[in-house]
C-alpha cells in the first residue's frame, strides 16, 4: 500500500472516531442539529453520522484492497 493510501486511511480512521462520538452524543442528548446548506435547512441527528460513518467505513475497504 503506497503512502497516500495509507495516509487517506487514517485520516477516514480518524473521521470515524469523530462520527461515532457525534453520533453518540446527539442520541444521548436527544439533540437535533439544524444547519443551513445553500437555501436549504438540514437536520443533523445521530442517523446522519450514523450514515457518514457507513460510508467511510466502505472507502477504507475499498482503500485497504490491494490494486
Amino acid at each position: 500500500m503506497d503512502e497516500s493510501k495509507r495516509q487517506a486511511i487514517q485520516f477516514l480512521e480518524k473521521e470515524i472516531k469523530t462520527y461515532v462520538a457525534l453520533a453518540l452524543f446527539l442520541s444521548k442528548e436527544g439533540i437535533k442539529e439544524r444547519v443551513h446548506v445553500g437555501d436549504k435547512e438540514i437536520v443533523l441527528s445521530p442517523t446522519y453520522y450514523k450514515e457518514r460513518m457507513r460510508e467511510a467505513k466502505k472507502l477504507v475497504n475499498e482503500l485497504r484492497k490491494p490494486s
